[in-house]
């Protein structure tokens, strides 16, 4: 019998739950549970109808809750060895030339905070509202991402910046956490928080140097790197959430 349906709504369901919430519905349908707990234990409103699809299609297809529970367990296996395999680019936004095609920074920022499905964690400079990154942030938050984001501030800056608070650009976002350099003003009075990047799930990494605004996503010459599987991305996010543990980075509140 062709399980053709089945699989192809089971790797839709994966992708939209992301790895660790797909292990999650797996050990529930290996426990027998049904769809309607299921929904009340994983659903969220980007998830939920596709959930309740996955038990449909089970059921037309006559595929079993332990069938079901091993498919999508193998899907995750074979999904983790492949992101495990490791892909760099360099990322232009700017002038062309025919040596190197360019992306837009701005895009490819959009693709990070779009393959996070549990963490996204950011660091910039500056920040300014920019509709096309606070969308994608905001459809993160509402499908249940944790949004950690990292900000300059303007007493840390000293008069390097102008204007409303970098962490004003993220206001609009719901349930999202800011976080800043809580230095001592006597020791780092010539410090500022410079990194900008961005990881998503501990698998993606951009690092690049365009801060969180229009003009450098769009206008300005920037450069940057985006890379794929590997040590770097978990690196990276183990290395600010260390940071948050020992008080050096702390909650910002504009």
């Amino acid at each position: 019998m062709s399980r053709r349906r089945f699989e192809a709504t089971a790797a839709e369901a994966a992708v939209a739950l992301g790895p660790s919430r797909t292990k999650d519905l797996a050990g529930l349908l290996a426990q027998g549970r049904s769809r309607e707990h299921v929904l009340t234990v994983l659903a969220t409103p980007t998830v939920s109808g596709m959930v309740g699809t996955l038990y449909e299609v089970m059921e037309e297809d006559g595929v079993s809750l332990p069938e079901a529970a091993a498919y999508l367990r193998g899907y995750v296996a074979a999904w983790v060895r492949g992101r495990d395999e490791v892909q760099v680019r360099t990322v232009w936004s700017g002038p062309s030339t025919s040596a190197v095609p360019v992306r837009a920074t701005a895009q490819v920022l959009v693709e990070v905070i779009r393959a996070a499905h549990d963490e996204l964690i950011a660091m910039t400079y500056a920040a300014r509202p920019y509709a096309a990154l606070t969308e994608a942030l905001s459809a993160a938050a509402d499908r249940g991402v944790q949004i950690h984001i990292v900000v300059e501030t303007l007493a840390g800056a000293r008069g390097l910046l102008h204007g409303l608070e970098p962490a004003h650009a993220f206001t609009s976002v719901p349930r999202l956490r800011l976080w800043h350099w809580a230095r001592d003003p006597a020791v780092h009075s010539h410090s500022r928080q410079h990194a900008k990047l961005a990881v998503a799930d501990r698998r993606v990494l951009f690092l690049g140097s365009a801060n969180l605004t229009e003009s450098a996503a769009r206008r300005n010459i920037e450069a940057g790197a985006l890379v794929r599987g590997g040590d770097a991305p978990r690196r990276a996010a183990e290395h600010v959430v260390e940071l948050q543990r020992l008080g050096i980075l702390r909650p910002f509140h504009p």
